[in-house]
């Protein structure tokens, strides 16, 4: 049945969020395809990797949080700059929070486009953004790394890394080697269709093998369950390179036959579908994963910025019958 709403204003399940131990001092909040969410509890303070999608949503976690630590949760990284990631950070201010923690390139992509995708966000999935009012505006970074930093919290050596592009340009994982645990935010997907929007398709496989080669005996990915083994950990980052190589293969052929992007869809499915169609959020991620997908296969390097005008607009010509 086509519809002219989004997938996702369909979807109105409340999930169950899960507070998960990993190691001595990470931990896992999960929600059931929802965006997941990395805690670290070091020896004098606590970070968050990725701080939520709103204030309210960001004091369900520090009550958890509280029931395990009381230490001030001083800093929050965020893996990327998407609005259902980062508009939640102002939720930690009276926590303890003392840094907001991004790359130079989720920086930008903030200034860019961070106003048009909060409006974006929000409207595309409005069940993901619990009490939006509570947002007091974008979220903006108070240190800014290049490549990479090492905090020290304590004791513990923790590694805040840009390995490469692919969800977006300025991607940012944490990594914590002692106890090989990687928060990964979504560079890498569990059951889940990655977002790919606004990606650097090309460059995504590549990011993957960086990531590989940590060697991490745990990973958070951005959604779905936590990988929490290394066979476990090859596997997800194998399905992510499956969902997006199939993708931007599929939209190369679309492209070089000179089809439209209605066109380019279908072809796409005959791939995708069978592969992915029951994973979280599929429907929702496709249309907009073909359309980048189509613009990257034609020579469209840096992503075109979606506005809610410009996501109903693409959806629209999509559900129409011929």
């Amino acid at each position: 049945m086509s519809t002219k709403q989004f997938a996702s204003v369909a979807d109105l399940e409340t999930k169950k969020t899960t507070f998960e131990q990993l190691s001595a001092h990470c931990w896992a909040y999960t929600a059931e395809g929802d965006p997941n969410t990395g805690v670290i509890i070091g020896d004098d303070a606590v970070l968050i990797c990725d701080a939520l999608a709103t204030p309210v949503m960001a004091q369900n976690l520090i009550a958890e949080i509280r029931r395990v630590s009381d230490k001030p949760i001083k800093y929050v990284v965020l893996s990327h700059y998407h609005a259902v990631r980062v508009l939640g950070a102002s939720g930690y201010k009276n926590a303890g929070m003392q840094e907001i923690i991004a790359s130079r390139g989720t920086y930008e992509m903030i200034v860019e486009r961070g106003a048009q995708d909060m409006q974006s966000e929000y409207e595309r999935f409005p069940r993901l953004f619990n009490n939006f009012d509570s947002v007091p505006g974008l979220t903006w970074p108070t240190l800014v790394f290049e490549q990479s930093m090492t905090l020290w919290m304590g004791d513990l050596e923790v590694r805040i890394m840009h390995p490469g592009a692919g969800h977006t340009k300025g991607d940012t994982v944490v990594w914590v080697p002692a106890e090989k645990v990687l928060f990964s935010g979504d560079l890498v997907e569990a059951e889940a269709a990655c977002y790919t929007g606004d990606a650097q398709l090309e460059e995504w496989p590549a990011t993957l093998d960086a990531l590989a080669a940590l060697g991490a005996d745990k990973l958070v990915p951005g959604r779905g369950p936590t990988l929490t083994s290394p066979a476990r950990v090859a596997a997800g980052l194998a399905y992510t390179r499956d969902f997006v190589t199939t993708l931007l293969g599929s939209a190369r052929e679309a492209v070089a036959q000179g089809m439209g992007l209605k066109q380019a869809m279908a072809h796409c499915r005959k791939a995708m579908d069978p592969k992915f169609a029951q994973v979280f959020i599929y429907e929702h991620c496709l249309p907009f994963d073909v359309t980048r997908a189509v613009d990257e296969a034609s020579g469209i390097k840096h992503p075109r910025i979606w506005t809610a005008e410009r996501d109903k607009e693409m959806w629209h010509g999509l559900q129409a019958s011929d």
